[in-house]
C-alpha cells in the first residue's frame, strides 16, 4: 500500500460517504442531512485516535507491510459488527430512558477535559496481552482481535457522541460504518505522520466538550442548530491540523 494509493483510497472513502449525504438530503431533507454530516465528521476525527493505537499495535506485534492490509480488513470488519451491536444498543437505552443522554452528555465533558490536558500515551497493556495469548496461538489472530477490542473501546466516546447529534437510526449507523470503513486507507495514510498532528487530540478533545456541552443544555432547552454545530467542529478540527503543521514547519 504505497502513500499515494493510501491517498486516493481516502479521498474515494470520504466521496462516497459525502455522496450518501446528498443522497439523504434528497430523500428525507436537509436536518437529517446536516445531522449526518455532523455526525461523520465527529466519528471520522475520533477514528483518528484509533490509528494511533493501531500503529502501535502493529509496530509492537512486527506486522509485515504484506500481512497488514489483510489484517485491517479483517479487524476492521469485527470492529464494525461490534459497532452495530453497540449502536442498537444505545439507540434501545436513549429511546426508552431519554436522561441517559445527559449521563452520556456529562462523560463527554469530562472525558474531553482529560483528553485535553493531557498527553496521547496509547501503551498494548501487558496483562491484557498475556490473557488473550492463552486463547489465540496466532500473533496475526491476536492483532485482529485486539484491532476490534480497540475499537470498541473508543466507541465508548464515539457512539455517544454522536446519540447526541441525532437519534435517527440511519443517521447514526450509517456515520459510524462510514468512518470505520474509511480507517484502512486512513491507516496506511498517517502511519508515518501520526506524530506530526501534536495538536489534533487537543482539537478532537475541544469537540467531545462541546458536544457534550451541547447535550446537557438540551436540559434547559436551549437547542443549537445542526449549522452552527457543524461548524464549529470543522473549525476545531481544521484549526488544530493547521496549528499543528505550522508548527512543524517552524520548529
Amino acid at each position: 500500500m504505497t502513500l499515494r494509493r493510501a491517498l486516493v483510497q481516502t479521498f474515494c472513502w470520504v466521496l462516497v460517504a459525502l455522496a450518501f449525504g446528498v443522497v439523504l438530503w434528497r430523500w428525507k431533507g436537509s436536518d437529517p442531512a446536516l445531522e449526518y454530516a455532523t455526525a461523520y465528521i465527529t466519528e471520522w476525527s475520533l477514528s483518528v485516535d484509533n490509528i494511533f493505537v493501531f500503529v502501535l499495535l502493529f509496530r509492537f506485534f512486527q506486522v509485515g507491510e504484506r500481512e497488514a492490509p489483510k489484517i485491517l480488513t479483517a479487524g476492521i470488519g469485527l470492529a464494525i459488527v461490534f459497532r452495530i451491536l453497540f449502536i442498537a444498543g444505545g439507540l434501545a437505552l436513549v429511546t426508552h430512558a431519554h436522561w441517559v443522554l445527559y449521563v452520556f452528555g456529562a462523560f463527554l465533558v469530562y472525558t474531553g477535559i482529560k483528553m485535553f490536558s493531557g498527553k496521547h500515551q496509547a501503551q498494548v497493556n501487558p496483562k491484557v496481552h498475556r490473557f488473550l495469548q492463552r486463547f489465540f496461538k496466532n500473533p496475526l489472530l491476536l492483532v485482529i482481535v485486539l484491532l476490534a477490542v480497540t475499537d470498541i473501546v473508543f466507541a465508548m466516546d464515539s457512539i455517544p457522541a454522536v446519540l447526541a447529534i441525532s437519534t435517527v437510526p440511519l443517521v447514526v449507523y450509517s456515520s459510524n460504518i462510514f468512518a470505520v470503513l474509511g480507517l484502512r486507507s486512513l491507516f496506511f495514510l498517517l502511519k508515518g505522520a501520526v506524530d506530526r498532528f501534536r495538536y489534533l487530540q487537543q482539537g478532537v478533545a475541544v469537540v467531545l466538550v462541546f458536544i457534550g456541552g451541547k447535550m446537557l443544555a438540551d436540559m434547559i432547552q436551549v437547542r443549537l442548530p445542526d449549522w452552527v454545530s457543524l461548524t464549529v467542529i470543522a473549525l476545531c478540527l481544521g484549526g488544530s491540523i493547521v496549528l499543528s503543521l505550522s508548527k512543524n514547519n517552524n520548529a
